[in-house]
């Protein structure tokens, strides 16, 4: 759950408070599933997010597999 933790406050850096208006994550989002980033409202942000809570935790449990083995090699 960290990893998450830190994957979120970092991708919304600078948006912490409104991360549907994070750069970052608007263009993931839009890549991912072809939503135009200019009309992503934090309604249709936090709507992606619950329809896709299961693949995006998977990602997540990813990303921190990820950094852990990246951290035993330095």
């Amino acid at each position: 759950m960290f990893a998450a933790l830190r994957f979120l406050w970092n991708a919304t850096r600078g948006h912490r408070l409104r991360p549907w208006r994070s750069p970052y994550l608007r263009w993931r989002i839009e890549t991912y599933s072809g939503m135009r980033a200019e009309s992503l409202t934090a309604a249709s942000v936090f709507g992606f997010l619950w329809s896709m809570r299961g693949e995006l935790l998977q990602f997540l449990r990813w990303t921190g597999a990820i950094q852990s083995e990246a951290r035993k090699r330095a």
